[in-house]
């Protein structure tokens, strides 16, 4: 079986450090957005425990899980032959 494609752990980190970090600032802690920047910020901790739970299902099922830095793939098996081989 193909490994399932998911969105690196880092991915919710980095999207959590700027909502709580840069965004949060920028709108002013007692301004009308603060709540919405503050729902986003429960929205993906919640996404990312969800993902967490999905992962631990996917092991007790021994599916392998394939962790993606972006949409395009970089592994070797998915690279056309050409490019897997060394340029002389």
């Amino acid at each position: 079986m193909e490994p399932i494609p998911l969105p690196s752990h880092i991915h919710y980190e980095l999207l959590l450090q700027l909502l709580e970090r840069q965004t949060m600032q920028a709108v002013g802690y007692q301004s009308p957005q603060q709540e919405q920047v503050h729902e986003l910020i429960i929205t993906l901790r919640k996404a990312l425990s969800q993902q967490k739970h999905f992962e631990e299902s996917c092991q007790r099922a021994n599916l392998p899980i394939d962790y993606r830095w972006s949409l395009n793939s970089t592994s070797a098996n998915s690279l056309p032959p050409d490019l897997c081989q060394p340029q002389s």
